[in-house]
């Protein structure tokens, strides 16, 4: 072993997404001991269905590390191996849920990172949410593992701040920067023992934002809604999956737009166009104005590119 890697604690990380790699590069790099990461099994992808590491499995393997990939987090074979680790701390970044005799099993417990300041938006996709919602600041929380998702005992988090324009890829970029940071600053408080544990107390009549994850209904526009709600959900919902609407009988993705306030003289949803440098739609309120769009069976594309090919 490296004589410049600390010897304690004995780190398991668990992750799937490049989001989380980011957050094991930056716990790798503060040479604490990473003994194994646990990630998704390999799937079949792309057009020949050739099986796909995870990117996390992808950053282990090149850096040395044992990898475990179990289908059931239950399996007693797979809990026999995680014990063999002798792990003292679990690290949990953007996986799966994990059972009690998974998460219960190191002497310093298992920590998550999670994109909010929890107890706000506990659940699958707080980033989308927060930005959907036109919420001005959001943040990065790390808290111990316990039953209920996104429940246990609070240890750092961190604000960001939202513009008006901030996208969910943006801001997914921003947090797993600052995200790793804040894990990296949470295991050095928790070998200190430098960390007071907050309980997530909700007082009677707060209102809690959840952040349940998102389906085929949530990416659909309305253009009965007002220019806010529209221009937070195009922006909550790029790059991916993207919010979406018709135009001419075809999906007609939007991932950047700007906003027009003003009587509308048209029916909501309507499409205007000079044909060379615009095109809005309608709303309850003003109008959204393109700015980064895809057509059906087209590449994505700036708004004067598509109208240069596209007839009105």
């Amino acid at each position: 072993m490296n004589e410049n890697i600390r010897t304690y604690p004995r780190i398991i990380f668990m992750g799937t997404p490049d989001f989380a790699v980011a957050s094991l590069e930056a716990i790798l790099h503060a040479k604490f001991n990473i003994v194994a990461v646990v990630t998704a099994p390999d799937k079949p992808a792309g057009r020949g269905m050739q099986l796909s590491e995870t990117a996390v499995k992808k950053y282990a393997i090149a850096h040395n590390i044992p990898v475990l990939q179990p289908v059931n987090l239950k399996d007693p074979v797979f809990v026999d191996q995680l014990k063999s680790f002798k792990a003292d701390l679990q690290v949990v970044v953007a996986f799966r849920m994990l059972p009690e005799v998974v998460w219960s099993m190191p002497s310093m417990g298992t920590i998550n990172l999670h994109g909010s300041l929890l107890p706000q938006y506990r659940g699958a996709a707080p980033i989308n949410r927060a930005i959907m919602n036109g919420e001005k600041e959001t943040g990065v929380t790390t808290f111990k593992l316990q039953h209920a998702i996104d429940t246990g005992n609070i240890l750092l988090n961190k604000t960001i701040p939202l513009t008006d324009d901030t996208t969910a890829g943006e801001l997914h970029d921003t947090m797993k920067v600052i995200g790793a940071d804040l894990l990296v600053e949470t295991i050095d408080g928790l070998i200190n023992e430098s960390l007071q544990e907050i309980p997530q107390n909700i007082q009677p009549h707060t209102h809690l934002n959840s952040a349940p994850k998102i389906h085929t209904n949530d990416c659909i526009i309305d253009f009965n809604k007002s220019v806010d709600h529209v221009h937070n959900q195009i922006r909550g919902l790029s790059p991916f999956p993207g919010a979406f609407t018709k135009l001419h009988d075809k999906t007609f993705k939007i991932y950047r737009s700007e906003k027009e306030y003003g009587t509308c003289n048209e029916a909501c949803g309507t499409p205007i166009s000079d044909g060379k440098k615009i095109l809005k739609f309608a709303c309850s309120d003003g109008y959204i104005t393109c700015k980064e769009v895809q057509m059906e069976g087209r590449k994505r594309m700036d708004i004067e590119s598509f109208l240069r090919g596209y007839h009105m």
